[in-house]
């Protein structure tokens, strides 16, 4: 396929008239709903004389973006060709300003996404700008679904009690969004209640292809006509990628880097790679699209597709309902990659419509990417990919992954095994089973490592899937007719990924079989997942904690990193609804399913985990009955109203929003302040102290505010000083509005480990040159105080996890320079440069143990000043001061010590600098546009001094 017809027709769709635009390649044509303008790939591949089938489809989705925007400022000719010549295996990747068509927030990172505009607009209007230039020139949606917390499951009431408080809890910060909603253009609010907006975005938001009159450059001729395009989608949230199973190519990305794409700029990124999965055979009867996901995050990880697209095809890929597409590219971050892109297909078209979404676009869907060489037929031929790996499906074995990562693969066949290998790590070296008695619900039962406390069926990546959820209902129903129930000490609940769930469950018989195991829907957000899983019974947490029991969670999610489902459970497995159910059952991990009971019948005969599991004929006759495209249509008209609360909600008006001096929600944040007109070039850094030393794998939950605020944690103590009462603290999410106690709550994980923390847990680090260990909040407010910059080390994979922003936010507010790790992940690294904040990475065989620091370092970074290119490489130098040398340095120079090395620390008159060691790390400034920014001091004082050079712009 490299171009279609010569004629008046391409691919069934009529042509108006000869080619405009760059590349002749800009065409009217009459699709459903009318005639329309599109950029035309084949029209592109005649003209170049270039073979267009040997592309992936996912460069070829970026390939109209190019081609649509081409002339526009951003992208040029060449960037086209860049595009069409596309070299799978090149390592030299050129960079690329891509257009999204729309965002997607949700309200953790989205709240700070309207803060941050609304603190623009208040900078614009001081400086004595226009607040108005301030505007999304993209289409926005807002999905408000992170802030629902667990505190009430297991009885049918339960969502009404947990919506009750949230809108108790959330009412300042959901205020300012129904102001957002009313004074920015562009910007849609979903209110609570209605899903996670993964969900929201697969069965309501996403049309696969779009039509609208602003998706094109302005004069490009014929204005009246609208663009009909590819949707594409950037999100807040990292499992944005879940649209790909749907053929819209969106992943996550951080919320500055959103605001800066809301604000009309492009996302920059380097042509990726792209890893082609050639999935073969099919599922077996045993096997679900959960199992599948885990064996494809263990292989994926292992391959290495951090910064890589990958694109699944073959024979396997064909016959996955998008149901399971989506779950598969929902986990795209757990397993590294960027994106993990299906073509869209009949099946996606089948899909469209089962949801409800209209003949006319479910027709242009089809007629558009046939037309333009992006509908995928079955046996068409293979793309090139960068790398080829083969999967099976018929390989796929039941199984979970934990009890930290989403990666680690465990044959359920092989829990009780794996769960005592992992013990001694989870319990700090004990390897017999620890067992304790605790009083629960009125009878004394014995708890012991390995009991499930928590069982839930939570709404990221699996409750998208029916066939899942259906499987679960079927189970539950066929154990609540033996007579089994739930374990007295496991605490169940269900959050669908949307009210659209509810609604199948219902019609198939099976949400009541789900209550009567304590599976009630708890509301209808990210709960457990995140942390929002709610308090478990305070004895059983005191036995917990008095005998230092290893309990577990089972949750159909796709994150367990540590202290993120619970702070007292320290073993997390991901599996698929039913087994989560199964576990509930089961009570403990430290049993093989697959042979031994579950429970037992009244008559005390055995119940086995294969009398329970539902065939997977069984699942699709349930599916035919409950999936109507009526009720999709008519559950999203009902719950995107809002309940009556959100309605009357007391809403500010005003261009500008009136922030509140005495808010402990919603503060100014200070981002903004102090800019001037004009970029001050970045300096060396000087005499840098360490403020803290991470091994691996540390999580942006490890370093984003996250999770309860404890009374005694710098932010409890700051809220406790503006009179807020413990028992309203609420989550930092919740309070991702107010800077001040973010600030106080980055790095305060309880389960982040610091090798400056003398083996203490937590947010906690040495102070340097006192030597107390003091929180890692205090330590900074000290370092500030005399002007100390200050710097991180990390080992691999540092930033993994969500596209958290304020883990860049609070690490550049504590006063972090820069991050020296052996690897970054995607989003973080994109993060720290969008705050100012240097990615340094270490030269390989440069480990953090082969520096063999301890904290009291002082660091060199030298080759910034010079100015720096996308991937140049700086100079590090790492030594140890005395004490006082140490403190002459900051007494003499503030700004940190000013010497050469052959001279010494010259202002401090400290005598000669000790050599230390010097070694070269690569600044992860990956493009031009990472340096502008990294020489803007970020992408938020970027933005302001654009903001002030132009007009306002009508949104499109």
């Amino acid at each position: 396929m490299s171009g279609g017809n010569e004629g008046g027709r391409a691919g069934g769709v009529a042509r108006h008239g000869d080619g405009s635009g760059p590349f002749a390649a800009w065409a009217e044509v009459d699709l459903p709903g009318g005639l329309s303008r599109i950029a035309g790939l084949p029209a592109l591949a005649r003209t170049t004389e270039r073979d267009l089938g040997r592309l992936p489809y996912a460069i070829r989705v970026l390939l109209e973006n190019a081609l649509r925007h081409c002339g526009r400022g951003f992208v040029k000719e060449g960037d086209v060709l860049a595009l069409l010549d596309w070299d799978a295996a090149a390592a030299e990747r050129s960079e690329l300003a891509f257009m999204p068509g729309r965002v997607l927030l949700q309200d953790f990172t989205g709240v700070p996404c309207v803060v941050d505009l609304a603190a623009l607009r208040s900078a614009v209007a001081r400086a004595g700008g226009d607040p108005a230039v301030v505007n999304p020139r993209v289409p926005v949606d807002l999905v408000v679904d992170h802030s629902v917390q667990v505190d009430y499951a297991g009885v049918p009431d339960a969502c009404l009690r947990n919506m009750q408080l949230e809108m108790q809890r959330n009412r300042e910060r959901y205020g300012l969004l129904r102001w957002a909603q009313g004074e920015f253009g562009n910007l849609r609010v979903i209110p609570p209640g209605v899903g996670i907006c993964h969900q929201v975005n697969l069965e309501y938001l996403a049309d696969v292809v779009r039509r609208d009159g602003g998706a094109g450059p302005a004069g490009a001729g014929a204005a009246d006509l609208p663009w009909v395009y590819p949707d594409t989608v950037i999100g807040t949230d990292s499992h944005t990628t879940m649209i790909n199973g749907l053929g819209v190519l969106g992943w996550g990305v951080g919320g500055i880097e959103a605001e800066a794409v809301m604000l009309g700029r492009p996302y920059f990124m380097l042509v990726p790679q792209v890893v082609g999965v050639r999935l073969a055979g099919k599922l077996t009867r045993e096997a679900t699209a959960t199992d599948l996901v885990l064996t494809v995050t263990e292989l994926l990880r292992a391959v290495g597709v951090v910064d890589r697209f990958v694109e699944y095809f073959g024979p396997g890929a064909e016959g996955l309902p998008p149901a399971d597409r989506a779950t598969v590219a929902n986990m795209s971050p757990e397993y590294g990659a960027t994106c993990g892109f299906f073509a869209v297909d009949g099946e996606t078209v089948a899909y469209l419509r089962q949801t409800g979404r209209s003949a006319e676009l479910c027709d242009r869907v089809e007629a558009y990417c046939e037309a333009q060489g992006l509908f995928r037929y079955p046996g068409s031929p293979e793309p090139e990919y960068s790398r080829v790996v083969e999967l099976d499906l018929g390989e796929v074995r039941p199984s979970l992954a934990g009890p930290r990562r989403p990666q680690d693969r465990v044959p359920l066949e092989d829990m009780a095994r794996r769960f005592h290998q992992d013990l001694p790590g989870l319990s700090k070296g004990r390897e017999e089973v620890s067992k304790s008695r605790v009083e629960l619900d009125g009878g004394r039962e014995s708890l012991r490592d390995g009991d499930v406390v928590i069982a839930s069926i939570t709404s990221c990546t699996n409750t998208s899937n029916a066939g899942l959820m259906l499987a679960a209902g079927l189970l539950a129903r066929r154990a609540v007719e033996l007579g089994l129930t739930p374990k007295p000490w496991v605490r169940t609940s269900l959050a669908p990924g949307s009210r659209a769930v509810t609604g199948y469950l219902a019609a198939a018989g099976l949400l009541e079989p789900l209550e009567a195991l304590g599976f009630a829907v708890v509301g209808y957000g990210c709960a457990t997942c995140i942390g929002n899983s709610g308090p478990l019974p305070a004895e059983l947490e005191r036995a917990v904690a008095d005998d230092d029991l290893v309990v577990a969670a089972v949750l159909s999610g796709n994150r367990n990193f540590e202290a993120r489902i619970h702070p007292s459970v320290r073993a997390n497995y991901l599996a698929s609804p039913p087994l989560v159910v199964a576990y509930a059952l089961a009570g403990t991990v430290d049993m093989d399913l697959t042979s031994g009971p579950l429970g037992t019948r009244s008559d005390g005969r055995p119940v086995y985990l294969r009398d329970l599991w539902p065939s997977p004929d069984e699942v699709a006759a349930q599916a035919a009955v409950a999936l109507r495209p009526a009720s999709f249509r008519g559950d999203y008209e009902a719950a995107l109203k809002g309940t009556e609360e959100w309605q009357t909600l007391d809403v500010p008006r005003g261009a500008l929003y009136s922030w509140q001096k005495n808010s402990t929600y919603v503060r100014e944040p200070p981002f903004f302040r102090g800019i001037g007109p004009e970029p001050v070039s970045p300096a060396d850094i000087r005499a840098a102290n360490v403020l803290a030393i991470f091994g691996d794998s540390v999580t942006t939950d490890h370093i984003s505010p996250a999770g309860a605020i404890a009374p005694t944690s710098p932010a409890g103590k700051y809220l406790a000083a503006q009179g807020v009462a413990p028992v309203d603290f609420n989550t930092y999410g919740a309070r991702r509005g107010n800077h001040e106690v973010l600030l106080r709550g980055t790095f305060a994980n309880p389960r982040l480990r610091n090798l400056m923390a003398e083996g203490r847990e937590g947010g906690w680090t040495t102070h340097h040159p006192s030597g107390e260990l003091v929180t890692i909040y205090d330590a900074a407010v000290r370092h500030s105080a005399v002007s100390a910059p200050l710097v991180i080390f990390a080992g691999k994979e540092y930033g993994t996890g969500s596209s958290r922003d304020w883990a860049a936010k609070g690490t550049a507010l504590l006063g972090v320079r820069a991050v020296l790790a052996e690897s970054f992940e995607r989003i973080h690294r994109g993060n720290l440069v969008g705050m100012g904040v240097l990615p340094l990475e270490l030269e390989p065989g440069v480990t953090v143990e082969s520096l063999g620091l301890d904290g009291s370092e002082l660091v060199d970074i030298q080759g910034i000043s010079a100015g720096l290119a996308p991937g140049a490489t700086v100079r590090v130098r790492v030594w140890r001061p005395s004490l006082r040398q140490r403190l002459s340095i900051r007494a003499a120079a503030p700004e940190g010590a000013v010497y050469d090395d052959t001279a010494g620390v010259e202002k401090a008159g400290a005598g000669p600098v000790p050599e230390g060691r010097t070694f070269t790390c690569r600044a992860r400034l990956d493009s031009a546009v990472d340096v502008e920014y990294f020489e803007h001091g970020g992408i938020l004082p970027r933005v302001l001094r654009e903001a002030l050079s132009r007009p306002p712009a009508s949104p499109r």
